[in-house]
């Protein structure tokens, strides 16, 4: 009798496996890691997408914020994470692209081996900004301004080893400029001192700035895509003004752990598809001061692998390092 019992409690128990697995993707809570702090570009550019998903998959898309060590501490958490598309992470160029060079081998990640790409989010520029009690009103006046103080001056960024550390070392060694380096732990914790003045310039986008963008509380010098950005026409490129064919292009990607079923990441860029081109996500993503940008993964991993080339030689000439 025993043994009918057991064998029925087994039976009932494949049964119940099968059912589980026969339940369709999303079946339960979807966490959204990205390694940066709450209120900045990127967090509020995963919240577009955690919504759009929430919605059309019928289950909550939660973000998870895991910020600190240059990106790396959200990135390995979301590596290591079960391949099962219940843990999906949004991340920048400079957690691919930048890192692998910062840390020289050392990071706990690897990022072409260790993500499924499943699709860009959308592309920015970043603005060279300072704080208007500065009292400059240009990237030519800036100079100057730096110059007559030597050392005296810093800059800040939303963290060590990432685009604006670099975007800004790389102006700030072409204009020969002597300014210290403040690594912030995002954009939202830096807001305030660069409001108040205790840092002279920062390289960042318009999401965190919010309001401040058109207070008139911070002075716009400089843009660093290779043409002015819709967003702030008048505002001319660090290339029109002092360094021809300097760029920086900064963008958000979708991913999920490597190993996901081709199946959901799939799926999720089906979604990530409707979403990215309609008139809804254009309309939110503008007032972020970002462009939607919908792709194929394949697209994601040859922009990491050729950004990968670029940057190398940028962050050894910068010599970045973490802090």
């Amino acid at each position: 009798m025993k043994r009918v019992l057991a064998a029925g409690f087994a039976a009932s128990l494949t049964l119940f496996a099968g059912i589980a697995a026969a339940q369709p993707y999303p079946a339960r809570q979807v966490r959204v890691i990205i390694p940066y702090t709450v209120g900045g570009g990127a967090d509020a550019a995963a919240r577009l997408v955690a919504d759009h998903l929430s919605r059309g998959l019928g289950q909550a898309f939660v973000i998870d914020p895991r910020p600190g060590g240059n990106t790396v501490i959200g990135a390995e958490a979301a590596a290591k994470a079960p391949a099962d598309g219940y843990t999906l992470f949004v991340t920048g160029g400079s957690t691919m692209s930048i890192q692998p060079f910062v840390f020289q081998g050392k990071l706990p990640y690897d990022p072409l081996g260790d993500f499924a790409p499943v699709s860009m989010i959308s592309r920015f520029p970043f603005f060279f900004v300072v704080p208007s009690t500065l009292g400059v009103n240009t990237l030519a006046e800036f100079v100057a301004y730096v110059k007559a103080r030597p050392g005296q001056l810093s800059y800040a960024s939303n963290g060590s080893g990432g685009l604006g550390h670099l975007g800004t070392e790389m102006l700030r060694q072409a204009l020969g400029l002597d300014l210290a380096h403040v690594p912030y732990k995002g954009f939202g914790p830096m807001l305030p001192d660069v409001l108040a003045g205790r840092v002279a310039a920062v390289m960042m986008d318009l999401a965190p700035l919010g309001s401040n963008a058109r207070s008139g509380a911070v002075k716009f010098l400089a843009v660093t895509s290779s043409t002015r950005s819709s967003f702030m026409p008048e505002v001319p490129t660090v290339a029109e003004l002092a360094i021809p064919g300097y760029e920086i292009d900064v963008w958000f990607a979708l991913y999920a752990p490597a190993k996901t079923p081709v199946a959901i990441t799939s799926q999720l860029n089906a979604e990530m598809r409707k979403y990215l081109g309609s008139p809804e996500a254009k309309e939110a993503y503008a007032k972020l001061g970002h462009e939607p940008m919908f792709s194929t993964p394949d697209y994601v991993r040859t922009r990491i692998v050729n950004e990968q080339k670029l940057f190398a030689p940028a962050v050894k000439a910068a010599n970045l390092k973490p802090e």
